[in-house]
């Protein structure tokens, strides 16, 4: 049988983020939020971390949200909501800051999905801390998925579906992201190890 976390303090955070994502959708904000270059060269800095909660149409607002029940459902208990909401403001910074710096080709970006990839690195990383054997499996998948996508490109599917070009690239920086936000992880699991 399935334990899901159902308690408010596991449900509200992940509910919190689709729900500021699909207001962000609602009000039609992409041309405030969005990851623009040159907004952000005249000084638009804001969007670095807001690029992160806005979507180039519906169906990628969707694609996201699965991937937040997803996490909800193999995570939820590793975080408090004060967290949750620490890890995914760094993340959209980190995310937003690294695209900027190491994708010039990238003109404009959006949605939550090199984020999500942070946090189920930071996840996997967690689980492997606490003894969870299934960690070093999620751990290893993602970065097969990640090194798929550095060798093949993005999937024309998505794009098509998103209508829009995947950024496979900033999934690389938010699961790069992950593991420097797992850093104090890894830290305590390497001191268990060696007691």
């Amino acid at each position: 049988m399935v334990n899901l976390p159902l308690q408010p303090r596991y449900i509200l955070p992940p509910l919190c983020l689709m729900a500021l994502s699909a207001l962000f959708a609602a009000f039609n904000l992409n041309d405030v939020l969005e990851f623009n270059r040159q907004l952000i060269d005249q000084g638009q800095v804001w969007r670095l971390i807001t690029s992160q909660y806005v979507h180039a149409n519906w169906a990628h607002l969707a694609l996201n949200c699965a991937g937040i029940v997803l996490i909800w459902a193999l995570h939820a208990e590793h975080t408090k909501p004060t967290q949750y909401a620490l890890h995914t403001l760094f993340l959209a910074a980190w995310c937003g800051i690294g695209v900027y710096f190491f994708c010039p080709d990238i003109h404009i970006y959006t949605g939550l999905s090199a984020l999500l990839h942070g946090v189920i690195v930071w996840g996997a990383i967690k689980d492997i801390e606490v003894g969870m054997k299934s960690g070093g499996l999620l751990f290893i998948g993602i970065w097969l998925k990640i090194a798929y996508e550095q060798f093949h490109g993005p999937s024309a599917e998505v794009s098509k579906l998103i209508a829009s070009r995947v950024a496979v690239d900033a999934h690389l920086i938010g699961a790069i992201g992950g593991i420097v936000l797992a850093m104090p992880l890894l830290i305590n699991y390497i001191k268990k190890r060696q007691a």
